[in-house]
């Protein structure tokens, strides 16, 4: 196991995936202590890193394209105040980071994880149900239905119409962007994909962001309902597959335990190991360090 502990948060790795605490330091994102502890398992991760810098380094989680809601929705606009796969790092706990990173790495290649996109959602978003304010508008989701509610300085053409009720089934796609500069961001929910696309503060169906602490927040309501609409990579199936394919896991239901180690399986886990070295697949360094965790195994 491996564990480093800073004001930012906890992170823990057991071998099966990244344990997140936020931090309870006041400098800790409005997003992330929302948000809470969260579980990462071992197959939604691509990668991981550590950034050093001259006052403190960074920490960073590399997850699988469509793995996590929240991602998918900000498309790497998050920033990393606000990202909860990035760790600040003090600089006297370095090597305790790149311990960190080694450990991780080790098991994604021992668990011959791939790198590419998945195609179902292995992070299961905010806890519902969820109501946020922020912007011109508070929004509300409580797993079926989105609600949005106007404040007092909303444009009257939303206002005219009163509150906006969206059906879950209802929605084609969930856009957010932050606001950037003197530019507003917004979230919008697209009920069709050739909906007219109004400015976000005259749009019934958006609320507005103007840049304050609690717009991350509406990324989160965001990734509640995006986790619960069809995945972006899901494929598509044919008339055969519906009529016989097994019901689909609900949203963030984790995946069956696996079995236990066979003591054979990691014995020729260990001469593949050996034969990725000596094709040159694999430093030595790299064959070291995943050779040490197929015996930890043993």
């Amino acid at each position: 196991m491996a564990e480093i502990i800073q004001n930012d948060g906890t992170w823990t790795f057991d071998g099966d995936g990244v344990r997140i605490v936020p931090g309870s330091d006041k400098g800790v994102s409005l997003l992330r202590r929302t948000l809470g502890e969260i579980t990462v398992p071992l197959d939604a991760l691509a990668g991981v890193a550590y950034e050093p810098g001259r006052k403190t380094g960074r920490l960073r989680l590399k997850l699988r394209d469509g793995a996590d809601p929240l991602l998918q929705v900000t498309g790497g606009k998050l920033d990393d105040a606000s990202d909860p796969y990035t760790l600040t790092v003090e600089t006297k706990t370095a090597a305790i980071a790149e311990y960190f990173v080694d450990e991780v790495r080790n098991s994604l290649l021992l668990d011959s994880v791939p790198t590419g996109p998945v195609d179902r959602y292995l992070l299961p978003g905010p806890s519902l149900p969820m109501t946020v304010g922020a912007g011109d508008g508070t929004a509300s989701f409580d797993g079926r239905t989105v609600r949005l509610e106007w404040t007092w300085h909303t444009d009257e053409v939303k206002t005219a119409s009163g509150p906006t009720t969206l059906a879950l089934e209802d929605l084609h796609a969930v856009e957010w962007q932050p606001a950037r500069g003197l530019v507003d961001g917004h979230v919008r929910f697209i009920s069709s994909p050739n909906a007219p696309r109004l400015p976000a503060g005259r749009d019934p169906h958006a609320v507005e962001l103007n840049g304050f602490k609690k717009d991350p927040l509406m990324a989160l309501l965001a990734s509640a309902v995006v986790v619960r609409m069809p995945h972006p990579h899901a494929p598509e199936p044919g008339p055969k597959a519906l009529e016989t394919a097994p019901t689909a896991p609900a949203p963030g239901a984790l995946p069956a335990p696996a079995a236990a180690d066979d003591h054979d399986a990691l014995l020729r886990r260990l001469r593949e190991l050996g034969e990725l070295r000596e094709s040159g697949i694999l430093t030595e360094e790299e064959f070291t360090f995943a050779k040490q965790a197929v015996l930890k195994r043993l």
